[in-house]
């Protein structure tokens, strides 16, 4: 059987993983991408990660925050090829609560340039932010989560992937998504929180979760030894014997 293929689906910043961070999978076939800026709804990015898997034989997708939902989206169209789902920090609907980041995510279309740096990105890095972030191998910090979010993505993008979110609810879908499941959550989400966890684990048929202690919702960057390994065992306890080994 052909070897599978982990293919990695980026957060809201739309930038490509770090895949040589992945230490515990580093022996297995990986692929990344950036996300495209001009489409605004949910579907036209899972339309997008379609072209990116067409030609695999088998594949697995690996989605962190905003590619959670993405790779959630696609899974559930019940894809050839898809061997199993791996989401981190993910969701089925809008998981924002509050009021704060809600009103600031809809008005983000009147603060273009110097606000969208200076206002916008700053209030979403915040929400970003746990106190757990600088235990990780990779000490990581609002400034960095910042940095990123300034260097990958376009005020058009942002505010086109904030309100993709906003218009997609995949609730009555998830039942559709029939491979093996993994949902890896942070111990501290200040952005997404449990309940979005709690509501795929009793939607999806063979999902189960696991928490990564002492972690917040930037944990990919911040600890990839403990998330990748995490990655790695659910693989193997799943996939033996189906091109992952």
């Amino acid at each position: 059987m052909t070897p599978t293929t982990l293919v990695m689906v980026p957060c809201l910043t739309g930038a490509p993983w770090d895949l040589s961070s992945m230490s515990s999978l580093c022996n297995f076939p990986m692929r990344t991408m950036r996300l495209p800026d001009g489409l605004n709804d949910t579907e036209s990015y899972a339309d997008f990660l379609g072209e990116q898997v067409k030609e695999l034989e088998n594949y697995v997708l690996v989605g962190d925050s905003f590619g959670a939902f993405v790779a959630l989206a696609y899974a559930t169209r019940k894809p050839k090829g898809l061997q199993a789902l791996v989401m981190s920090g993910g969701f089925a609907r809008d998981p924002v609560s509050s009021p704060i980041l809600k009103v600031l995510s809809r008005l983000a279309p009147l603060f273009p340039g110097p606000l969208y740096r200076a206002l916008t990105l700053r209030v979403h890095a915040f929400f970003l932010r746990s106190k757990f972030d600088s235990e990780g191998e990779r000490p990581w910090s609002q400034m960095q989560t910042l940095h990123v979010f300034r260097q990958w993505t376009p005020y058009r993008a942002y505010v086109n992937r904030v309100h993709a979110v906003a218009r997609a609810d995949y609730l009555t879908k998830l039942k559709n998504i029939q491979v093996p499941t993994l949902l890896i959550t942070p111990e501290e989400d200040n952005l997404v929180g449990p309940k979005a966890a709690k509501i795929m684990l009793a939607g999806i048929p063979n999902a189960k979760e696991e928490v990564l202690p002492r972690t917040g919702h930037m944990f990919r960057f911040s600890h990839p030894s403990l998330y990748s390994t995490a990655v790695k065992k659910f693989l193997e306890e799943n996939l033996s014997g189906r091109g992952f080994k």
